[in-house]
């Protein structure tokens, strides 16, 4: 949801740049933080962006995916 690794968060937790509550062993990070992408529909433009991103990984990923798909 950030576009960060876990490890990435995890640092940026830790050096304050992240505001996060920890609850046990997980932190909690305010949705607001995540650019309120969570629990909402995706606008046009963000479903274009998917579509995109689909779109690169079949074609520079294809044969590697469909290799997969058969195990």
């Amino acid at each position: 949801m950030l576009g960060i690794s876990r490890i990435a968060v995890y640092k940026k937790v830790k050096s304050g740049q992240i505001k996060a509550r920890k609850v046990g062993r997980n932190y909690l990070i305010q949705q607001s933080i995540t650019g309120g992408s969570t629990g909402r529909p995706l606008s046009a433009n963000e479903k274009r962006r998917v579509d995109d991103v689909i779109r690169r990984v079949v074609k520079e990923y294809g044969e590697t995916l469909r290799l997969l798909g058969k195990e």
